[in-house]
């Protein structure tokens, strides 16, 4: 593949070249890792940045009409928005229906508006495994605004707050027992909780809601990257396309602040860290099951596992004694 021509197609803002290249970073085939890797390196060097803001919800939020909504009403400010959306993979199958393109029809025809379902794969965390090198490749192509929408709301869903610059968290309304179901650790994580579907005979319910997560979230430890009014909970109506200007008034007015005050660089810093110490552990299992013998030893220590004669930290550790070079002369022994 020449990577140095599609990564000028990108940079000029080709869509169908930026397509291209997510298939090609989403490939497991050796080749095409190290294609997507050099055609990754080459972009790196663009300077491009794009506010990278990370949104989830529990299923039937209402989450594909929220985005369709606030996609619409910044292209038609002029911003460039790439929407990469991921869905739920089968843990039998592993496949995916894919059918956010269908869900934001009016987005997806819109020529500042770029969307990209792809699968989880089964991959932990609400985002594929690829995500965040989809990110960067939408970046290149010169988008101003890049939404990652994860699968769904659990405790793993804070990984997507390794990936964006400001954390959305999109609820509906209710109340109490509600509070009590969604985790700690998401509430914590998040920078901005919009209380959708405030329209209608749910007003009332959404301003509640507000309420309640307002004062949950005034118990919660400030931090330092933070405003002191941040994080903050808003109510809005994607069906109404109410509330949406003043979400993302509250959303810039974040970004823009932690770049003032130097945390959008530290956290942009960290992350990148974070996302290089992943890749080595890939890289490191990639290692283990290249070879057949040693993939063979695994599933020898697997099996000794299951069947209760090795416990599974010391298995591990003989696993990753397969990495370690043989001592000089242990082959003629």
């Amino acid at each position: 593949m020449d990577t140095e021509a599609l990564a000028g197609r990108i940079t000029a803002g080709d869509r169908r070249a930026l397509a291209r290249a997510i298939t090609l970073v989403e490939s497991r085939r050796p080749d095409h890792r190290a294609d997507a890797a050099a055609l990754l390196d080459r972009l790196a060097g663009t300077g491009r940045e794009a506010l990278r803001l990370g949104l989830s919800g529990a299923p039937g939020v209402g989450k594909s009409t929220f985005i369709e909504a606030f996609g619409m009403m910044l292209t038609e400010r002029g911003l460039r928005v790439a929407v990469l959306a991921v869905d739920p993979s089968s843990s039998r199958s592993g496949g995916s229906i894919l059918g956010d393109k269908t869900r934001m029809e009016r987005l997806a025809r819109a020529p500042g508006a770029f969307i990209r379902p792809s699968p989880s794969q089964t991959h932990l965390g609400g985002v594929a495994q690829r995500t965040r090198e989809a990110v960067a490749l939408c970046e290149a192509a010169g988008f101003d605004l890049v939404l990652i929408e994860t699968v769904g709301v659990g405790q793993s869903e804070t990984v997507v707050a390794e990936l964006s610059d400001v954390f959305v968290l999109l609820l509906a309304p209710g109340g109490g027992d509600e509070l009590q179901g969604v985790k700690r650790g998401i509430m914590e994580a998040a920078d901005v909780i919009l209380i959708n579907k405030a329209d209608g005979a749910m007003r009332e319910a959404a301003m509640r809601t507000r309420s309640d997560y307002a004062g949950a979230l005034r118990l919660l430890r400030r931090r330092p990257q933070d405003p002191d009014d941040f994080p903050k909970a808003l109510c809005v109506s994607a069906a109404e396309e109410s509330g949406l200007t003043e979400a993302w008034a509250e959303i810039t007015a974040l970004a823009e602040w932690r770049r003032e005050h130097g945390h959008w660089q530290a956290r942009r810093a960290a992350q990148a860290r974070h996302w290089f110490e992943e890749a080595v552990r890939e890289g490191l299992l990639a290692r283990l099951t290249a070879d057949p013998d040693t993939r063979a030893r695994l599933e020898t220590l697997g099996a000794q596992v299951e069947a209760g004669r090795a416990s599974p930290a010391a298995a591990a550790a003989r696993a990753l004694a397969l990495l370690e070079p043989a001592p000089p002369g242990a082959e003629d022994g």
